[in-house]
Parts: structure tokens; C-alpha cells; sequence
């Protein structure tokens, strides 16, 4: 699977074990950065994550930031984002079982990178379930559904 990653400041190293362990597990990740740990906004990299997965140069996304909050907020104003936060590994196979999230987002400040990977695990593996589902995301992008 294509997967495109991108964080802050705060996630940097969270964000650099994860590249690791998703490259090690197959996946063709697209690490958008930051490189260092130098200070920088997270709406900038939130918005080239969001671009990532709405031109169709990645299939999944993870965003991380210190809370998963800031991030997410950026990735979400792109109508073809549906990205989720997520702590735990229920609310990561939740949003796509039933929300078709295309995006993962994690706080690094609040989460372990055990559950981290746990969340990713369950984010990747889990398929959406459609049916009664569908109707809901298609209201997602175009309220007028």
C-alpha cells in the first residue's frame, strides 16, 4: 500500500519510527516531512498530506502532531480528506469500518509508539463496510447527499 506520512516538530520521531515500521511491513511510504526538529507549522504538512491522498499519490495517510488535534483539523478542511483521531486501536478500526477514514491522526505527546503501530495496524487492515455506511461518508465530502 502507498502510504503518505507527515508531522510537526513534536512527532518528528514518532514519525520516523513509524516510516521504519511500515517500510519494514512493505508498504511504499511517502514521508513528507518534517526532517529535522527544527520548529514548523503543522497546518503546512497537514495540507501536504491532504494533497497527497486527494490527488491519489498515496491510498492511506498518517498524520501526527503533538496532540493529533492541530493536524487533523488541516487535513479535514480538504473535502476528499476523512481523517481521523484516533488513541486506541477500537477507534482506528471503527473509522474505517464505518467512516472510510482515509487519514490516521495520533498525538505523539499522548500515545506510546506501541499503541501508535497498534492504531496503524488496525487502521490498514480493517476494510469499510459499506451499505449502510456509504450514504453517510458520501455526506462527508457533499452535504447535499
Amino acid at each position: 500500500m502507498r502510504i503518505a506520512i507527515a508531522s510537526d516538530h513534536a512527532a518528528l520521531e514518532m514519525k520516523s519510527a513509524l516510516v521504519e515500521w511500515l517500510s519494514e511491513a512493505g508498504h511504499d511510504v511517502d514521508d513528507l516531512g518534517p526532517n529535522s526538529a527544527d520548529s514548523v507549522d503543522y497546518p503546512d504538512y497537514g495540507y501536504k498530506l491532504a494533497d497527497a491522498i486527494a490527488s491519489g499519490r498515496a491510498e492511506r495517510g498518517v498524520a501526527l502532531c503533538g496532540s493529533g488535534i492541530g493536524i487533523s483539523m488541516a487535513v479535514n478542511r480538504n473535502p476528499a480528506c476523512r481523517c481521523a483521531l484516533v488513541s486506541e486501536g477500537l477507534s482506528a478500526q471503527l473509522s474505517r469500518e464505518h467512516n472510510d477514514a482515509n487519514i490516521i491522526a495520533m498525538g505523539a505527546r499522548l500515545i506510546g509508539l506501541e499503541t501508535a503501530k497498534h492504531c496503524l495496524d488496525k487502521f490498514l487492515t480493517t476494510q469499510f463496510g459499506g451499505d449502510r455506511h456509504q450514504r453517510r461518508v458520501d455526506k462527508l465530502s457533499d452535504p447535499q447527499v
